[in-house]
């Protein structure tokens, strides 16, 4: 094995007795749902704060419990199946949609795997498991998720739903792909897929500085995994009423909410563990304080960091407007993934010739003239580009010279980019028709009007 590649020790996991994984399993659950909690109260604060209202301020002190208010208000709701629903679909589709946001979960390290601590007297690691393949089951698990927004919409027989499911389907499958593109170059640094293997490679420096073009596509990728502003396109009210959900009420609609902000919690999670250097004290705080991350102090910053993501996500609702769907699907299939899987080949270049013993010198040397050899390459497209422009710019000119007919086929056709409509009859302007209808000077010249009087004269006698 390459030098560069890390060496996956998990004997220290599966060694547990069954009372204390579901200790670990109960507080993995507990995490997410105090998170969620807390969360929805941070969002409508912050929020508020942005916008300068006063936020919640009465359930509990300073309204820190409004999140379960709203909770309990859901469940007392009346519950509701429409009649068109595909009842069995309909129930299971909200359940399908939130557990798979907490399973993710399980193998999100909140502590060193060689640091063990103690619960009843046990010595056990801060992490419920671990798996040489743990981020393909993190993406197994959320891609499963997908399933239940999609068959919310369908097994609701309305067309809101519909369109807000399918947009959902296509806008995670668009944006997955860069995300696993953003995976696979941490992948080829840290020579693991083990998310404990993972955060000990951060040892030194944390993967954000090493893969900085991977950490800004995740951030962009999970924003639109978690349907949130502004890519919240399967809930735009303006357009879909509600999206998927709109047939729903009381707990069902409960459960949707939760597992939105649970998916929230998980992304923020994996980007803490995959770029952040997990549960890693900082940097200023790691080179004075020798236990700073022994203990149970590595669950404070691991915590920290994920707060702080999660304000991100509410800071981002609060500044951005939201897209529209095509500029949506252009960001992820023209813009993303392009430049991940570029990216992702420029990463694999620079690792292979690390582990063929290159000098730093040497990499930057070649990298550099890759790089000046695509610019070379796009100045060269762009001037083609432009003459191609300049040549469908004079052939619209004429295509415009012999007009644009916008009823052509017989159904009306919006004009294309450059087209322009043909100019509409105008009537007279409205002085000249005030001098008409006061019987001025221009009521004896006009035939029309002195005929239409004179015939109904006629017809009068």
């Amino acid at each position: 094995m390459s030098p560069y590649l890390a060496a996956e020790d998990l004997s220290m996991f599966g060694h547990d007795p069954w009372w204390l994984v579901v200790v670990k399993a109960v507080f993995c659950f507990a995490f997410l749902m105090v998170t969620v909690l807390f969360s929805i109260v941070w969002e409508r604060k912050v929020v508020a704060w942005m916008q300068l209202r006063i936020g919640p301020n009465r359930h509990g002190p300073w309204g820190m419990l409004q999140s379960l208010a709203d909770g309990i208000k859901l469940m007392l709701k009346e519950d509701l199946i429409v009649k068109r629903a595909d009842k069995v679909v309909y129930v299971l589709a909200p359940i399908v949609a939130a557990i798979p946001a907490f399973m993710a979960i399980a193998v999100i390290p909140f502590g060193p795997a060689d640091n063990e601590v103690s619960i009843f007297g046990t010595r056990t690691t801060m992490q419920l498991t671990d798996l040489p393949i743990a981020m393909l089951y993190v993406l197994a698990v959320a891609s499963v998720g997908i399933y239940g927004i999609v068959l919310a919409g369908w097994s609701s027989g309305s067309t809101y739903p519909l369109l807000g499911g399918l947009r959902s389907c296509a806008q995670m499958i668009s944006y997955e792909i860069a995300m696993g593109a953003a995976f696979a170059s941490v992948f080829l640094y840290s020579g693991s897929m083990s998310t404990s293997t993972i955060v000990e490679q951060q040892h030194d420096r944390w993967f954000v500085l090493l893969l900085p073009v991977s950490f800004v596509i995740y951030i962009i990728t999970m924003i639109g995994e978690t349907n949130r502003a502004p890519f919240d396109m399967p809930e735009s009210e303006g357009d879909l009423v509600g999206g998927f959900n709109t047939e729903y009420s009381s707990i069902k609609f409960a459960m949707f909410m939760l597992a939105e902000y649970v998916n929230m919690v998980t992304v923020s999670a994996v980007s803490t563990t995959l770029f952040l250097g997990g549960w890693r004290a900082p940097w200023p705080i790691s080179t004075f304080w020798a236990g700073a991350n022994h203990g149970w102090w590595p669950m404070l910053w691991f915590v920290v960091k994920v707060q702080l993501l999660l304000f991100g996500f509410i800071w981002l609702r609060g500044t951005l407007p939201r897209v529209r769907y095509d500029q949506l699907m252009k960001l992820g299939w023209k813009v993303l993934i392009p430049v991940s899987v570029v990216w992702l080949m420029l990463v694999a270049t620079v690792r292979t010739l690390r582990n063929e013993h290159y000098d730093f010198a040497d990499i930057a040397l070649y990298v550099g003239g890759a790089v000046l050899v695509l610019l070379l390459l796009s100045f060269v497209a762009d001037l083609f580009r432009d003459k191609a422009e300049t040549a469908e710019a004079a052939g619209r000119t004429a295509e415009e010279a012999v007009g644009f007919d916008p009823m052509a086929g017989g159904f009306p056709v919006p004009p294309l980019p450059g087209q322009e409509l043909p100019p509409v009859p105008r009537r007279r302007p409205h002085r000249e028709r005030e001098l008409i209808v006061s019987g001025g000077s221009d009521t004896a010249s006009d035939g029309s009007i002195g005929g239409s009087r004179d015939g109904k004269e006629a017809s009068d006698g």
